[in-house]
């Protein structure tokens, strides 16, 4: 799996494939969609006019939570296939646990049945804690390979980096520039940024890459696209890590997603 990734949220119809196809141009390798930002087809699209072997893409798409009963599920994993047009995923996440529904672990079988059928190469899951994911193990065996959090440097994950590394668990990271929030006027970071001649959001991805996170930025500017990708020429001190992630916050999700309680269908 690429350490950096393309996220296309929000990107949908001709315009988000010229986007998809221009980040494709410019290096990326890894598009990171979902059911329900509703643009798998403008994925597939993109994939279809780039020109870059499909074997050379990684895929990524997730599982909404309106579909977490086991054939809806399966049901759910091909029509994201047809809508894209691939014969297999790449990776294939449950979305979110929806707690209150108590029904992921039904999706985690559906997920562990789809890569047995060749529908998906790897399964994982995105904004589990690691009750959700010790609750996983217990009832299948099966771990995610990978878990996509929010992680920026006012909400650095420190607990759930630990405990997914112990489990052999990738943690990649979404929404890594806070969503642009105010992390991004941090004098901290616009220190560091100066001192090594390269932009803070190159400082902030940088930082996550030496935390082990895989990352998927996300820009419809092709300057930006390649900037994003330009984090692989320059390291951060020790001293630096540790000042960016002491910018973490005790509430520093950006909108407020607990998934202990958050539901999303």
């Amino acid at each position: 799996m690429p350490t950096v990734g393309f996220g296309t949220y929000k990107l949908n119809g001709t315009s988000g494939a010229n986007v998809i196809v221009q980040a494709l141009q410019n290096g990326y390798r890894l598009l990171d969609a979902a059911v329900n930002y509703e643009n798998e087809g403008t994925v597939g699209q993109a994939i279809a006019r780039s020109f870059v072997p499909r074997e050379e893409i990684f895929v990524t798409s997730k599982l909404p939570g309106r579909h977490h009963r086991y054939q809806e599920a399966i049901t759910t994993i091909q029509e994201s296939l047809f809508r894209m047009q691939l014969d297999y995923f790449d990776l294939y996440l449950i979305h979110w646990p929806n707690p209150k529904e108590d029904l992921y672990l039904e999706a985690w079988q559906a997920l562990i049945d789809a890569q047995r059928f060749g529908l998906v190469r790897s399964i994982g899951v995105s904004n589990f804690l690691p009750e959700h994911l010790l609750r996983l193990k217990k009832a299948t065996g099966v771990l995610p390979v990978v878990n996509q959090v929010e992680l920026h440097p006012y909400w650095s994950q420190p607990e759930q980096r630990k405990f997914d590394q112990e489990h052999q668990i990738v943690t990649q990271a979404w929404s890594p520039l806070g969503r642009a929030n105010a992390v991004l006027q941090e004098p901290v970071i616009k220190k560091i940024a100066q001192k090594h001649h390269k932009t803070v959001p190159q400082i902030i991805l940088r930082w996550e890459l030496q935390l082990g996170i895989g990352i998927i930025p996300k820009s419809s500017s092709t300057g930006r696209q390649k900037e994003n990708l330009a984090v692989f020429d320059f390291d951060l001190s020790p001293e630096e890590v540790t000042q960016i992630t002491n910018l973490d916050q005790a509430n520093g999700r950006t909108k407020n997603q607990d998934p202990a309680i958050y539901q999303e269908f």
